[in-house]
């Protein structure tokens, strides 16, 4: 950061107008971006821009492919499904549908082009004969309050039904493309502030009222109490602002092994001496050293641990070697040996792991 501060995010694209909604059109990797400045004849204007990204000189970088107006009605939220685009506009839900499509040019219009058209950034990849077509569906009124407003607007998980909340705490479900009424009903007390249709007919609201609500239809089925499972807070109210369906990948349960222990018997009776726990990783081998003084214990991953065999106390772990007590004054040990002390054996101990 030093003196100068945060480095700020490299701009993808600056539009001249509020951005109040976004989203990323998959089969082609536009970018739609929504806002505007509203009613109010302020010289900002309302609409919806398509927006191509590139590479240039070897940074991302988008720019304008398509822009939709709005006119009057600024955007205010995004759904996207396929290549329908519902919009929250005001206290309605506008349907688009946007279709691009390569259009062909002949050598001549593009030789043309070269030469009268706008010049190009350096670096840049024109869209050639890359065409975008925009137009108006169906519009439906979304929200009744005092003042109107929808809020939040989702397609279900096979976009033949699409959900608004707003102002008036309503939930409403409609038929896609017709725009028909299917499900109307109350949700919250107050605001919606977000909500998800689930792929078994559920539906999960977020509202102003501090509540998070999952319902079959029209009908209750739970409400939802973050801090059961969470951390404990204190009286503070919090607000629930955001909730989303996701198929998650199931991620495999990583068992961890039952630990694996070393014990030593006394030869002579077979009763055990002491027992010490030696990890959690397979042990595939054991051998002593020819003084006594030692033990090695060989893992399945390649490793190779050295105990005392007297104590049992773990003394040191070589890595990816290979188990082999050899005479310490030949030149072709795999391991290096310690300073190893020959002592008299007054018992005969056996070792199991």
């Amino acid at each position: 950061q030093g003196r100068r501060g945060p480095r700020r995010a490299p701009e993808l694209y600056r539009a001249r107008f509020p951005l109040l909604g976004l989203q990323v059109d998959p089969s082609t990797g536009l970018l739609i971006a929504a806002g505007g400045g509203g009613a109010a004849k302020a010289g900002i204007k309302n609409g919806v821009h398509f927006l191509q990204q590139e590479w240039i000189n070897g940074r991302l970088s988008a720019s304008l492919l398509h822009s939709h107006d709005t006119e009057t009605r600024v955007t205010m939220n995004l759904a996207l499904a396929g290549d329908i685009l519902a919009a929250g506009q005001d206290a309605h839900c506008q349907l688009l549908r946007f279709q691009a499509h390569q259009q062909k040019v002949n050598k001549a219009e593009k030789a043309g082009s070269k030469k009268q058209g706008p010049r190009q950034r350096k670096g840049a990849a024109p869209h050639e004969g890359l065409e975008l077509r925009v137009e108006n569906l169906q519009t439906v009124q979304t929200d009744f309050s005092s003042d109107p407003l929808q809020k939040v607007v989702c397609f279900n998980h096979d976009n033949t039904l699409l959900a608004t909340g707003g102002t008036d705490g309503y939930v409403r479900v409609w038929k896609v493309p017709g725009l028909e009424k299917v499900l109307e009903f109350k949700a919250h007390e107050g605001e919606i502030e977000d909500l998800a249709l689930g792929p078994d007919v559920k539906l999960v609201t977020v509202g102003q009222d501090l509540k998070a609500s999952v319902w079959q239809k029209d009908q209750l089925v739970t409400q939802l109490h973050w801090q059961e499972n969470g951390p404990t807070v204190s009286s503070t109210p919090y607000h629930y602002q955001a909730c989303r369906f996701g198929q998650v990948p199931e991620q495999p349960r990583l068992r961890q092994p039952a630990p694996c222990y070393l014990t030593a018997w006394d030869g002579s009776n077979f009763l055990p001496l002491r027992t010490k726990s030696c990890g959690h990783e397979v042990i595939s081998c054991l051998n002593v050293s020819e003084s006594g003084t030692f033990l090695g214990l060989g893992m399945v991953t390649g490793s190779v641990a050295i105990y005392i065999a007297f104590s049992l106390q773990f003394n040191v772990l070589f890595c990816y070697c290979t188990l082999s007590f050899r005479n310490p004054q030949r030149s072709n040990a795999r391991i290096r040996q310690h300073d190893l002390v020959n002592v008299d054996q007054t018992k005969t101990s056996t070792f199991i792991c």
